[in-house]
Order: structure tokens, then C-alpha cells, then sequence
């Protein structure tokens, strides 16, 4: 499949709410909103990531001044079965609705289609999202928090948080999407749900070095490449294998996953993973500096461990995905 090409695609406003961890991290300020309980005022985690999620479209519609009418499309996905914590969070504002489902490659995966949406003139405004909730995940995928199991080094920690785009043809507030490229399932093996960066570097890795080779652009052409949630482990892996394949990434590669959290003070073993870590680290982090001028281009690619509870208890390997983004500041 080709580079997507956008043209006349605008990030407009967004907006991001994560839990107390996350507050405590490095970005802990940049955030719009903090909610140090974890239940979110609810009766149980998956209710809790719901209310996360919701509160998240809120916030980004006050920012726009919008009301949902304003609004043609949302989409968006989380990594609860079926996607019902995105579900229940979306029904109140009665806004047509794609569920989509890429694990930690969602929020890339809901920009790549809602602009395309935009861009074919079928909707003025769109909003994309991706949510994650700790407590909710490691119930699904791992054990209860009440088992109080150990993690391995390579275990990376689900983010408690979700983030919210704003994407307008008619609003140019500085910060474009111009470019997508769809990734390619890639399975390497790797079979422990507890190195999904392991797993997930080798999707990175091809849709990176698929786009580099297509588009003819070079590593020193963007400000920052920046993975979805790889973490320190898939993180040094696929710059391993980018050099490897010919590819130098000039210094320039970071990952959401390892901004989110200081490993060194924080107990996060690998770093930060779920759909909303790439989600609140871009609408928070690196959106500002877009705006801002700081950053005049970036590529976001998000990257999901497509496994499930269910596969993983059959000895299945770890299919994986990589979605990228090309954002670029415009003159305004």
C-alpha cells in the first residue's frame, strides 16, 4: 500500500486525562486533566476507564468550543473486549461512531482514518481517541491487582489515560496531517506477553523503514520519530535492527512509552504501554511543540501487540502492527 497523501487535514485542538502515575511522571504538567483516583468515582476499573474517556471528549470539545452536533464523526478504540469502555464513554453524544481496535497502535490508527474521512470531503470535523486504564488491563490480560503477581524487567505498564484529537478542514491552527502509512502484520515469534516490545519492534521497524524508502525522505528531514509504546526493550531492539537494515535514525527516534515515565524513579519496568500512551504524549507533549514551532515535523507510529488473552493461553505468538503519522507545522 502507498503513502496516504492529506491534504487540507488540521489538528486543531486536543486534549488528554491520565491517572495518578502519570501525574508523576516527567510530562505530569502537561496534561489537561489529573484524577489521582484510580475508579475515576465509579464502582469498578472498566466503568473508571469509561468515565476516563469521557470526561477526555468533553474536555476537547470545551477547548474547541464545540457541541457535539459540530461534530460528523468519532472514532476511536481501547483494549477492553469489544471495545465497550470506548463504547459507553461515545453514547451520550449520539455522534456516529467507528470502534477500532489496534491495542497501542489505536490512536494512530483512528488519525490515519479520520483524516482520510476529512480529506475525501465526506466530513468536515472528526474526532479521534484511544484510551487505556491499568486496573482494567491487567485484569483482562495479566492477573487481578489482587493477586500481586511480579513483573519481568521487560514488562511495560499500562498507561491510565486517554487522549483526544480534533481533526478540521476548516480550522488551521498550525498542525497538519499530511502523510499515513498503514502497517503490515508482522510476526517474529515472540511468544512472552511479557516483552510485547520485543514483539512489536519488528512492525515498527518495517512500516519506519517501508516509508523511508518510499516517500525518499531522509531521518535528518523530521525533528523526531517517534514510536507508540515500544518501550527501553523494543526501543534499543528496533534501532538495532534499523542500523542493521541501513538505517540510521540520526539520533532522532524516542518513544512515547519511555517520556511517559522516569524508570528510574518510577516502579514501570520497561516503561509505558496501552492505547493511551501514545494518545496523551502526543496530544500533550508533542502536539504543543508542533504548535509551538518547536517541532516542525514528526512521525508518530503506533504500535500494537495484537494478542489476547485467549491466544496467549494457547502458546500463540505475538502478531504485531505499526500505523505512522506524518505531522507537520504550517506556516500559521
Amino acid at each position: 500500500m502507498a503513502i496516504l497523501q492529506y491534504q487540507g487535514c488540521y489538528i486543531s485542538h486536543t486534549a488528554s486525562t491520565v491517572g495518578k502515575i502519570e501525574a508523576e511522571g516527567p510530562l505530569g504538567t502537561c496534561f489537561d486533566l489529573i484524577e489521582r483516583d484510580p475508579y475515576f468515582g465509579e464502582e469498578s476499573w472498566e466503568k473508571a476507564e469509561s468515565e476516563m474517556v469521557h470526561r477526555t471528549l468533553n474536555v476537547l470539545l470545551k477547548k474547541a468550543g464545540k457541541t457535539p452536533d459540530d461534530i460528523d464523526l468519532i472514532l476511536g478504540g481501547d483494549l477492553l473486549n469489544q471495545c465497550t469502555a470506548s463504547t459507553f464513554a461515545v453514547s451520550e453524544l449520539k455522534i456516529p461512531f467507528l470502534g477500532l481496535y489496534g491495542a497501542c497502535s489505536t490512536a494512530a490508527e483512528s488519525l490515519l482514518i479520520g483524516s482520510r474521512f476529512c480529506c475525501s470531503g465526506q466530513t468536515k470535523r472528526a474526532i479521534a481517541f484511544a484510551g487505556s486504564h491499568f486496573c482494567s488491563s491487567e485484569r483482562q490480560f495479566r492477573f487481578p491487582l489482587e493477586y500481586g503477581n511480579q513483573k519481568t524487567p521487560t514488562a511495560q505498564c499500562t498507561v491510565t489515560g486517554a487522549g483526544a484529537f480534533l481533526i478540521d478542514t476548516e480550522e488551521d491552527r498550525g498542525v497538519e496531517v499530511c502523510e499515513g502509512l498503514v502497517g503490515r502484520i508482522v510476526d517474529n515469534g515472540v511468544k512472552d506477553a511479557n516483552n510485547m516490545g520485543a514483539a512489536m519492534a519488528t512492525a515498527a521497524v518495517d512500516t519506519i523503514l517501508r516509508y523511508f524508502d518510499e516517500s525518499g525522505h531522509k531521518a535528518e528531514d523530521f525533528d523526531c520519530i517517534v514510536t507508540g509504546d515500544l518501550g527501553a526493550e523494543g526501543e534499543e531492539i528496533a534501532e538495532v535492527l534499523l542500523k542493521k537494515c541501513g538505517f540510521d535514525p540520526q539520533g532522532r527516534m524516542t518513544d512515547c512509552g519511555m517520556l511517559i515515565f522516569d524508570r528510574e524513579k518510577q516502579d514501570v519496568n520497561a516503561g509505558g504501554s496501552g492505547c493511551g500512551c501514545s494518545a496523551t504524549v502526543t496530544a500533550s507533549y508533542f502536539y504543543p511543540k508542533l504548535r509551538s514551532g518547536e517541532i516542525r515535523d514528526m512521525l508518530l507510529i503506533g504500535t500494537g501487540a495484537l494478542l489476547s488473552p485467549r491466544t496467549v493461553l494457547q502458546k500463540e505468538s505475538i502478531p504485531s502492527v505499526a500505523h505512522l503519522v506524518h505531522l507537520r507545522r504550517t506556516q500559521k
